[in-house]
């Protein structure tokens, strides 16, 4: 066992022993999650086979209906879904180029394989860290088969347009004869702040990837909706990508579990993370992006070198079964850290007197800057 590995044993233990969870989850053991899949299935279920039939085609109709599209294809991973995404708009439109923002997943975690494994090229749409306005979009200096746009954008703060930029936006797009994907790993809880459907965010584009473990607290697995063409096609690339899995019953069954749990309760965390995040801009030398959050997560920095404040978070939790925020990394401004907090339905539980106690007392345990 890795150092590494060991402190994530130790700090996932932590946390699955708190009465007092801010920010993030309490972990479940493979048990629970055998409990909870359990429950989503029914006699009459079958398993999958090869991607057809049972959890997996019911959870595909289960988003078709949600995001209004003619059909889904489930993937095992949203990474291969956007492969296949952007390689569909590069052969419809034949352009090998993909408008991408510099901080988007397929740039910042997906090891460049939009180019080492799908021959596409990046074109970047912006500097700036948000997504792209419309006149960006028109002033492009080249034309690109897809635009994919990040809702929220992640590596920005979770940054999310409103409605009529990103309206504006797609139709700048259209204008240009460019498709659009929709990166909604986070899709659903950015209808919140966009004030819409899911149905009318994914109506604007091409193709929409939704993930069903990132907000929803599946296992794994991922979807791209669109048309039954589009579908059709990615079908087969998922099949020459070897995500064409034997059975999947076992994921599809939890992003089941997370569309009838976890759905419906990301507006109110997105409404808490507002009142969380107005007590956290309080604390001493803090600061919080956006203001307000978009979505139910949002970025806090502390001035504080980053192993002093995972020190007084992991201390906190070992002895008094509170977790404040975990995962703080480093900034290029020398003794200031960086973490992301999501405020998910253990926090609903504190209210924001509660939150800044908690705070108080994660803050006693960091040694004076």
């Amino acid at each position: 066992m890795t150092d590494a590995y060991a402190d994530r044993v130790r700090r996932v233990a932590a946390l699955r022993g708190c009465d007092t969870v801010l920010s993030g989850i309490r972990p479940t053991s493979v048990a629970e999650q055998l409990d909870a899949i359990r429950a989503t299935a029914t006699d009459e279920l079958l398993p999958d086979f090869y991607g057809e039939g049972g959890a997996v085609e019911a959870v595909e109709r289960r988003v078709a209906e949600l995001l209004g599209t003619e059909a889904v294809a489930f993937f095992p991973t949203g990474t291969m879904a956007q492969q296949v995404a952007m390689r569909y708009g590069a052969e419809l439109t034949g352009r090998d180029a993909v408008g991408l923002h510099p901080l988007s997943h397929p740039l910042m975690h997906e090891r460049d394989a939009y180019a080492v494994l799908g021959g596409l090229r990046a074109v970047r749409t912006t500097g700036a860290p948000r997504n792209p306005t419309a006149e960006e979009i028109a002033g492009l200096d080249e034309p690109v088969g897809t635009l994919l746009l990040e809702l929220p954008l992640r590596d920005a703060g979770f940054v999310l347009p409103t409605w009529d930029e990103l309206v504006a936006v797609v139709g700048a797009a259209r204008d240009r004869g460019f498709l659009v994907h929709l990166d909604g790993a986070r899709l659903w809880e950015s209808t919140v702040h966009l004030g819409r459907s899911a149905a009318e965010v994914a109506g604007l584009a091409d193709s929409t990837y939704v993930s069903f473990y990132k907000s929803l607290g599946g296992h794994s697995g991922a979807a791209l909706a669109g048309t039954a063409e589009l579908v059709r096609y990615a079908r087969a690339w998922r099949h020459r990508y070897g995500g064409n899995l034997f059975q999947q019953w076992p994921a599809a069954l939890a992003a089941v579990a997370g569309l009838d749990r976890e759905l419906p309760r990301l507006p109110a965390y997105v409404a808490h993370a507002k009142r969380v995040a107005e007590a956290l801009a309080g604390l001493p030398g803090a600061r919080v992006h956006p203001t307000p959050p978009h979505t139910h997560q949002f970025r806090l920095w502390l001035p504080h070198p980053a192993d002093a404040l995972n020190d007084a978070n992991l201390a906190l939790a070992e002895e008094e079964k509170a977790w404040f925020v975990g995962g703080w990394r480093d900034t290029e401004v020398p003794g200031v850290a960086l973490a992301e907090v999501t405020v998910a339905g253990p926090a609903l539980e504190l209210s924001p007197d509660q939150v800044t106690d908690l705070a108080d007392r994660f803050l006693r345990r960091v040694p004076p800057a």
